[in-house]
Order: C-alpha cells, then structure tokens, then sequence
C-alpha cells in the first residue's frame, strides 16, 4: 500500500479567473475537492509545499491526508494545471476516498534488475513502451507502484500488459489493452568503424 502525505488546504469562497488570479500571487495554487457524496469544495493550498510534495513520484499514486481547516480528508490527485511555458502550478484537483469504494490511479511502473537482465548482460537494452498503468482497487490497495522484475529477460523478449503480475486487490482499468507492449529487449546493432576522412559507401577515385 502507498504512504500517506499530509497536506494543508484552505476553503476559499471567491471563484473565478480574478479570484484565481490574486491567489497566484500570494503563492497560493487554487484548487477543489469533491466526491465521495460530498458536495465539492473550492481550496488552495501553498504552491511552495505542492511543489515539493510533487517532487516525490509516489505522491501522484498515494493516499494524500488533506487537513482543510483543522479537519482532516483522505484524497487523492486527479488532475494538475500547469504553466505552458512557467514552471508554475495553476489548479489542482483532489477527489475524496471512502473505504469500500473503489478508485481508478494511475500508477508508475518501476523495471527491477534492468543490468542484471540476461538479455542486457548479452549486450541487448531494454527498451520501456509503457511506464505507467490505470488500475482500479480500494483505497486500502493502492500501490505505490507496479513492480517488475526484469532480470530473466532475453534479446527479443517482450513483455505485455497482460504478462503482468499485480498485487493483490488490484485490477486493470477497464481501457487497458492487455495485450500492450510494456517492455522488451532489443538486440544493439555494433556501427561499422569508419576510418578518418572515409565515408561508408563512398567510392575512392583513384589519382
């Protein structure tokens, strides 16, 4: 199961781009919570902490304790807005959990033993098609990750979606293509050595 993160969150009662706007500037991103039965409240929480809770990978597929004005809720991040061209944080979404209801995230996939792979060891590399994947389970259940184990691979093993061994209690989203390619080992072809001053292919004209 993921770890918790604390996370400090204040109510806000002004929408609007003008409202969002002055939040920005005092440092705050301005955001919403909302399901579990619950009406949706509008937030903002400091950019400064978002963007340090943010730097941990394990923060985008973990259970997240949002204390909203001294009361506490258990969430997770759905979706982030971020600056095109700034690296600014400019909305955040959170959606509320409840035990005994389920939760679609989107988890990253972490490749174990990649130099200890037989195919690497035989001069192939390992190649990642796929680096994150949409599960389904409880609250209870979340991952941190998808854990695979690399080492037995081959030059021209493959390995798809459907290959994968999950951890208990844990589902694929229903628009996962299980027969998706996720990794595989390729072989690496050696260049031909080139000499100075001669091209590959070209003809030498004789003087």
């Amino acid at each position: 199961m993921s770890v918790t993160i604390e996370m400090k969150a204040h109510g806000r009662s002004d929408g609007g781009k003008g409202a969002s706007r002055r939040l920005r500037r005092q440092g705050l991103v301005p955001g919403i919570v909302y399901g579990a039965g619950i009406d949706p409240a509008m937030i903002s929480v400091a950019h400064n902490e978002l963007v340090h809770e943010m730097e941990q990978e394990s923060f985008f597929s973990s259970i997240l304790s949002l204390n909203l004005d001294g009361r506490s809720e258990s969430v997770v991040i759905k979706d982030l807005q971020r600056h095109p061209a700034k690296p600014f944080v400019l909305h955040v979404d959170f959606q509320r959990i409840k035990a005994g209801e389920k939760i679609h995230m989107t988890v990253p996939i972490h490749f174990l033993h990649e130099d200890q792979a037989a195919g690497v060891k035989l001069g192939g590399s390992l190649l990642h098609a796929l680096t994150e994947l949409d599960i389904v389970c409880l609250p209870q259940n979340l991952p941190a990750s998808i854990d695979i184990d690399v080492a037995a691979m081959k030059i021209g093993d493959v390995l798809s979606v459907s290959d994968l061994a999950l951890p208990s209690g844990v589902e694929l989203d229903s628009g996962v293509d299980s027969e998706e390619r996720v990794a595989s080992i390729v072989k690496i072809e050696a260049k031909p050595e080139v000499e100075e001053g001669e091209e590959i292919g070209a003809d030498r004209v004789e003087k």
